[in-house]
């Protein structure tokens, strides 16, 4: 069978970055289970998994764009340090999840640190960046109708509810 929409899809995947520094990796784990089709995975690695099958291997680069997008210079803040009350320590690479003017929380992280300002970034960590996946199709088969209704994949690798 080979990778379709709605095809319930694991692959076991090594990311890098340019410049070859291993970002994530499935080795010793399940494989990653999605559901192709529903925008589980970032669009560029699904567009390169269509038409594959069980056993097929492939690097693939990815695009910042058809990744995790552009780095939007608008999810960059500086905030005043007073923002911050109750936390006694703020360092380079903590998270919070920031308010928004909507009523909804952001992700953020630091990345800078000042006596007056704390400066944050609601980007993804990846946004902006070029990646290559190095992938093997570990299974390949039709979405329960279940899973096609919740829009993901149930047991090993995906969802469990």
């Amino acid at each position: 069978m080979t990778i379709t929409e709605n095809s319930a899809v694991s692959f076991h995947y090594r990311l890098t970055d340019n410049q070859g520094q291993e970002i994530d990796s499935s080795a010793g784990q399940d494989p990653l289970a999605y559901l192709h089709g529903a925008g589980n995975i970032i669009p560029g690695l699904e567009k390169a998994l269509t038409g594959k099958s069980v056993g097929d291997q492939m690097v693939v680069e990815v695009s910042a764009e058809e990744g995790y997008g552009p780095v939007q210079k608008e999810l960059i803040q500086e905030v005043p340090r007073s923002s911050f009350q109750g936390v006694d320590s703020i360092e380079v690479g903590m998270q919070f999840e920031a308010q928004t003017g909507q009523g909804g929380a952001v992700p953020v992280t630091v990345t800078l640190v000042t006596d007056e300002t704390v400066t944050v970034d609601g980007n993804h960590p990846l946004a902006g960046k070029d990646l290559n996946f190095d992938v093997t199709i570990a299974d390949v088969r039709e979405a329960t109708a279940e899973e096609l209704e919740h829009g993901h994949i149930h047991g090993p690798g995906g969802h469990n509810h």
